[in-house]
């Protein structure tokens, strides 16, 4: 895998968590504005338009097939046929579930291009997931986050093949798994750091309209705290230690200390207790009460530290809880349920350079950011990585309402994707 020095990483203004604009060298949009030139691009372009019915068909077939956390397997599935009805040289689905199509190059030169989306959606199992069509708009849960974004992968490899281009490198096509919530990137986690796979850039697609671009990943830490003590009856055995009361007394330490220290003098820090449950009644002491903790920050440095300080936190609450006169005494284990990496690569990297160029070439604006997607694994590696938007209209991610409208941007989006991973393969003469 192709590393970049992290020391050169980097000195953005940031607004939110939006990186302001980049300057874009000429010898980059001069090299896209080659590309678009090509005979065999402008007919991949009119495909990919042409072709947008059989788009909007594959988003359909892909969102009714229900992929929820860890159970992606059944979507992979259906992927799995769309790439090999479009065309790789070999396909195979992988240890922990990605479905990787191949289309090999011609230059024989090791590393891969990847390209993906994420099979997964945040949705349990039983949710209902038909697509309902209100005029041109389309409702489902997932139908944007990310079911889209495999569509498009569909719709840009029949594009690639149906107008003969060539890349120079290989591409590897990839349905991934494990992208939300408790999934913790599972996928590219895997991919590059078990895979054997030599990678030496990435390019995902998830997020919203054109010219949004991460070359960030926002790190994020998550915990779940399970305490536990013998339980019993309200009154009689009161007195007893009781969990949820020690639980209380965590959070409470613990949003005290962290608050300070996110309301200092350092880069954006966040902490939230997003979970809390246990006990079997309201008259029962529990013997047993959990919370799960996120923790995210922008720097690798900051997210260390305010993880120490969840910890010290939660012990220093345990010890003080048990000290209080309550008889007997609870005991806590602290679980790890997320761990992503946080990274930044410059806005000079050429992958960068070429998105922003490319970017620019359909008519926007193109904004750097920072996310937390699948390319938080290069990225904190130091490999080229960037993600992009699905483009279109949606909104009401994550929710039982979301929809996606698939307007002229749509087409624009999987041109501007194909464009992206050209440039950085390179078209082959």
């Amino acid at each position: 895998m192709k590393q970049i020095t992290l020391g050169l990483v980097l000195t953005f203004a940031l607004f939110g968590n939006t990186m302001m604009a980049q300057e874009i060298e000429k010898k980059y949009s001069k090299e896209v504005e080659r590309l678009t030139k090509k005979k065999e691009v402008g007919q991949a372009f009119d495909i990919i338009r042409s072709q947008k019915d059989q788009t909007t068909q594959d988003l359909i077939t892909l969102t009714e097939v229900l992929a929820p956390p860890f159970m992606e397997d059944e979507r992979g599935k259906v992927f799995a046929k769309m790439l090999e009805e479009a065309g790789v040289d070999s396909l195979w689905t992988d240890k922990v579930g990605n479905v990787i199509g191949l289309r090999k190059g011609t230059s024989g030169e090791p590393g891969y291009v990847g390209v993906d989306a994420h099979l997964d959606v945040v949705f349990p199992e039983g949710t209902d997931v038909t697509v309902k069509k209100v005029g041109d708009t389309l409702k489902a849960p997932g139908i944007g986050d990310d079911t889209r974004g495999l569509a498009m992968l569909i719709s840009m490899l029949k594009a690639m093949n149906k107008s003969g281009i060539k890349t120079e490198k290989d591409l590897l096509i990839v349905g991934s798994v494990g992208e939300e919530g408790l999934g913790d990137l599972r996928g590219m986690k895997y991919m590059f750091n078990e895979s054997g796979l030599d990678i030496d850039s990435w390019i995902a697609i998830d997020g919203g309209s054109l010219g949004r671009i991460s070359n960030a990943g926002l790190g994020s830490k998550r915990y779940k705290l399970l305490i536990k003590g013998k339980g019993g009856h309200s009154w009689g055995a009161f007195g007893l230690a009781n969990p949820h009361h020690a639980l209380g007394k965590a959070i409470d330490i613990f949003s005290k200390n962290a608050w300070e220290y996110t309301s200092g003098d350092i880069t954006k820090t966040s902490f939230n207790v997003g979970r809390i449950g246990g006990g079997t009644s309201v008259n029962s002491i529990p013997f047993e009460s959990w919370m799960e903790v996120d923790m995210r920050a922008i720097d690798p440095k900051n997210l260390d530290e305010i993880e120490i300080i969840f910890k010290e936190s939660v012990k220093k609450a345990i010890t003080a809880y048990n000290a209080s006169g309550v008889r007997g005494r609870v005991t806590y284990e602290l679980i790890k349920i997320g761990d992503r990496p946080s990274g930044e690569l410059p806005a000079s990297l050429p992958l960068v350079q070429r998105t922003m160029a490319a970017t620019k070439f359909f008519g926007e604006t193109p904004r750097l950011g920072r996310g937390s997607t699948n390319i938080n694994i290069p990225v904190a590696k130091g490999i080229p990585a960037v993600c992009i938007g699905r483009g279109g209209q949606g909104g009401g991610a994550h929710s039982l309402h979301e929809w996606y409208l698939n307007d002229e941007e749509g087409d624009e989006s999987i041109q501007l994707a194909l464009l992206i991973t050209l440039a950085q393969a390179g078209l082959s003469k």
